[in-house]
């Protein structure tokens, strides 16, 4: 090493901290491999490959898992051996947990995982009522309900990241637009979310707050439908309407954390809104939020609960109801798919992406048709013609995407760091 405390280019010690990080990689996206496989994969000689796990399981990132191989079938010429042990390695979840939180008006859903990506705790918390205090307290309830089925602390967590409606100004951590959240909105929360969630003398994890649709357009991007774009748009439409962009592979915040805060945009056949943050209503929020789809669907003659519910009698009587039923519903779905439209328009205009991923309550419930009906509503008001598909990620979107943003920012950390100080020792002298 140089006497400034840099690596440079070559050594021994560098290599091996890039050997680690590519093994490691390996491990987290692959699984269980062997030495030799792991080898194979990361170019690397059978010799420096086994001195790569040892190194690597002793620094406690990895752990053998031991398989027997089926026995083979008895020969009727010769019997054989029962199958040999087949010793193959995984990554350690224990090296490491994270945290994920989905954050609405009335509950937080929380999702603890280890280092491997394996879900280790849930919780949901009921947060009901309106009351601007105790953002901080819980958090920390719900951290500590989901910890405890694994076993861990809060103040065993690497990283907490936390979804929720409203936009997070990258540069101060303040969530604005979010009226909905009161008790989310003072200057210093996130200060106070990375500095007082467990008690005084543990280590407090570190925490990022995130917009949800973002965390969503991340699942979509790491295990959805997006997984193989580099340009794409997420349109949430449930009770809010909101908007992430991605381009070039890359989440798009803007200036302010304001990017895809689409819910008051202009759209003909909205009302204007003049005084955003006063509790006007307007925009293409007012024309396709879930308020007024259950409108929609209401004059159309489905009625329920709440807009899924209208939207999916409508798609149940477009597959099996009566000739009459069929058309309102196919009217109602074409209305819909307008209204959608009018709002992509400006938006596939402007970024020219080449996929749209429709998610939330609302694109759920109208299903294949209802996106049908809007591509093809949207390919005759643009000159772009982006594919339209419908969210792929099997599981609560937020909740995906967090874990997935907590687990990435975890291992660049502990992957960085796999060089065990005897072995950092070891190789100044050798």
């Amino acid at each position: 090493m140089e006497p400034n405390g840099v690596d440079q280019p070559g050594t021994p010690r560098l290599l091996r901290a890039i050997n680690d990080r590519t093994a490691l990689r390996l491990l987290a996206d692959r699984g269980p491999l062997s030495r030799s496989q792991l080898g194979a994969l990361a170019g690397l000689s059978k010799p420096t490959a086994s001195q790569l796990v040892d190194r690597l399981e002793a620094a406690g990132l990895v752990e053998p898992v031991v398989e027997i191989a089926p026995e083979p079938e008895v020969s009727i010429v010769a019997e054989r051996a029962p199958g040999r042990t087949a010793r193959r390695y995984r990554l350690r979840g224990a090296a490491a947990h994270v945290a994920g939180l989905d954050v609405t008006p009335g509950r937080i859903l929380t999702r603890i995982c280890d280092l491997s990506g394996r879900i280790v705790g849930t919780g949901a918390l009921p947060t009901p009522g309106r009351s601007a205090a105790g953002a901080v307290d819980r958090v920390r309830a719900a951290l500590a309900a989901a910890c405890e089925p694994a076993g861990i602390s809060a103040a065993a967590l690497h990283h907490v990241v936390i979804g929720l409606g409203g936009a997070i100004d990258p540069a101060t951590g303040r969530l604005g637009f979010a009226r909905h959240l009161p008790g989310w909105h003072e200057p210093d929360l996130l200060a106070r979310l990375r500095t007082t969630l467990t008690p005084d003398g543990a280590a407090d994890p570190r925490v990022d707050i995130e917009n949800d649709v973002n965390l969503a357009a991340v699942a979509e991007q790491a295990v959805g439908a997006a997984a193989d774009a580099r340009d794409f748009v997420v349109l949430w439409i449930a009770d809010g309407i909101g908007a992430a962009v991605v381009i070039d592979g890359r989440l798009h915040r803007g200036a302010t954390g304001g990017a895809g805060e689409v819910g008051y945009m202009p759209v003909p056949g909205a009302p204007l809104v003049r005084t955003i943050g006063r509790g006007t209503t307007g925009g293409f929020q007012a024309l396709a939020g879930a308020p007024a789809v259950l409108k929609l669907a209401r004059r159309h003659g489905f009625s329920g609960a709440d807009a899924s519910a209208a939207l999916a009698r409508a798609a149940g009587a477009l597959r099996s109801g009566q000739p009459a039923a069929r058309e309102a519903a196919r009217t109602l779905l074409a209305d819909l798919a307008d209204r959608l439209a009018t709002g992509l328009a400006p938006l596939v205009a402007v970024l020219d992406p080449e996929l749209i991923v429709l998610t939330g309550a609302v694109p759920r419930a109208g299903g294949a048709v209802l996106r049908e009906m809007t591509a093809e509503a949207l390919h005759g008001m643009a000159i772009p013609r982006p594919r339209l598909v419908e969210s792929a990620v099997p599981d609560n979107p937020v909740l995906a995407g967090a874990i997935h943003a907590a687990l990435a920012a975890t291992r660049e950390t502990v992957f960085s760091a796999t060089v065990p100080a005897t072995a950092s020792a070891a190789s100044s002298t050798a």
